[in-house]
């Protein structure tokens, strides 16, 4: 079958690619001239592990081809998919559809009968209506239909995502269309994928709440994390344990600086204002979004208390800028957030990414890039690791803390290994968990006494406030933290 993407960022990139190795004729469509001649001379603009092999081999065996004309690709076409930007409307909440709607309008003018156009941007309820509206206004005449696919591409693996999912959803009004969608992903259904087909508003609900379940999740978790620094527990063993009940899971319970990058700032933004314009409360995922951008923000305070409450003058070196590892995506990354605090608080920043540098230096000024993490540490007064790059976890620690002034480091990853970093000599700060001194005093202090409230007792056995006896089958007394 023949496939064309509409747009060549890092979702049309990936699923071109991912098409053409499951066997179907792709050519990626996209108005950047520079970007489609760095494709066909091999490159490629964005890092994605295994994207780079992928993109060669389907280009050497004519399977995948890169074009600026739209019209001459969808000669012949099967499906053409809108895979375009959707990011927050300036000075809104909402996704900005422009990029969208123009592709739709562009597919109309020159598409073919029996054309499925298929949305992988996310975008929200309501928009496929409004792209059917589009292209009926401009060809009444033409047989098509409009089908939702949202993308469920985790940066940094998406091409196991896309070939091996945990399913393909495909949203379609339209018995004919939801036929040449199972053709299309046949391939995936012969190893076993579920093919789940619903309704084209229940697919485009089904994107953003997917999105907004898993940023809820992380929110909660990091909020659990500070509660357990609060009480001496360790937040990964508490984790553990509510992760082994399988109706929460473990995914995306892993507590850290925050949440970023292209999708779940965004989405959830973009969810809340559709909701808002139908009149219906999202409390929840509304809180999700206020407690990650407080979450964000406080990251530098952190690094600062364990510094010596004062960063002013001192040169910090931060391992990571991207907002997750295997990726060079900057885009809404928590390094932003705690290098502008630090900078504000009077630090020098020093920085160091494995692919994030030159990404970075759109988004960063009066930071000083470094070749390596050691260069990075070398005289700084303490270390951060931002970004969960493996690189970090195999690090020299003995000849760490002997370039650092002072051997300290915060690790709002939770990746490093504790007796290594320890028995090289440095203090570590991990999130979820007090520094070790400090749940040692905890340990020493022992449990507080509690005093005990007592509702209800059995008269024989003269009960008081201190033995706290209860009449059978009266309700158990409450325990109340002594004063």
């Amino acid at each position: 079958m023949k496939v064309v993407i509409v747009g060549s960022g890092y979702v049309g990139l990936v699923s071109g690619a991912c098409f053409s190795a499951l066997g179907h004729s792709v050519v990626c469509v996209d108005s950047n001239e520079q970007k489609i001649e760095t494709l066909k001379a091999g490159g490629v603009p964005i890092y994605e592990p295994g994207l780079g092999a992928l993109i060669k081999t389907n280009m050497e065996q004519s399977r995948l081809a890169f074009s600026c004309d739209l019209e001459g690709a969808l000669k012949g076409a099967d499906f053409a998919f809108i895979a375009v930007g959707t990011p927050t409307r300036q000075g809104g909440s909402e996704a900005d559809l422009t990029s969208v709607y123009s592709v739709a309008s562009a597919i109309a003018r020159t598409a073919e009968d029996g054309i499925v156009i298929v949305t992988k941007s996310t975008v929200p309820v309501g928009t496929g209506e409004a792209l059917e509206g589009i292209v009926r206004a401009a060809r009444p005449d033409l047989v098509f239909a409009v089908v939702s696919n949202p993308e469920f591409l985790k940066e940094g693996s998406a091409i196991e995502d896309f070939m091996k999912p945990d399913r393909v959803v495909v949203g379609c009004d339209l018995p004919w269309a939801t036929e040449k969608m199972k053709a299309l992903y046949e391939p995936l259904r012969a190893m076993g994928v579920t093919i789940l087909h619903t309704g084209r508003n229940a697919a485009e609900v089904i994107k953003y709440a997917a999105n907004a379940f898993l940023a809820i999740k992380i929110s909660f978790i990091n909020e659990i994390a500070d509660f357990c620094e609060a009480v001496g527990a360790d937040v990964s063993e508490v984790a553990d344990g509510i992760g082994k009940d399988k109706r929460i899971g473990r995914a995306f319970l892993n507590p850290g600086p925050g949440y970023g990058g292209s999708c779940f700032p965004k989405d959830t933004l973009a969810l809340l204002a559709t909701a808002q314009s139908h009149a219906v409360n999202l409390r929840v995922v509304e809180s999700s979004i206020s407690a990650n951008d407080a979450r964000k923000r406080g990251m530098g305070n952190r690094v600062v208390r364990a510094f010596g409450q004062s960063v002013r003058g001192k040169t910090i070196a931060l391992l990571g800028l991207t907002f997750k590892a295997n990726t060079d995506d900057m885009r809404e990354a928590p390094s932003l957030d705690i290098i502008s605090s630090l900078q504000r608080l009077g630090a020098r920043v020093r920085v160091y990414d494995p692919k994030g540098m030159e990404q970075a230096r759109q988004y960063l000024r009066d930071v000083d890039y470094t070749a390596d993490p050691y260069q990075c540490a070398a005289g700084a007064d303490g270390v951060v690791v931002a970004t969960e790059w493996k690189e970090f976890e195999h690090l020299d620690f003995v000849r760490l803390a002997t370039l650092t002034k002072h051997a300290a480091i915060v690790d709002l990853r939770n990746i490093l290994d504790v007796r290594k970093v320890e028995a090289a000599g440095f203090e570590l700060h991990r999130i979820g968990t007090p520094p070790r001194k400090e749940k040692a005093a905890v340990q020493q202090q022992g449990p507080r006494r509690l005093a005990v409230k007592a509702d209800y007792y059995d008269e024989s056995t003269q009960p008081n406030a201190a033995n706290g006896a209860v009449r059978a089958g009266a309700p158990l007394p409450v325990a109340i933290p002594a004063q």
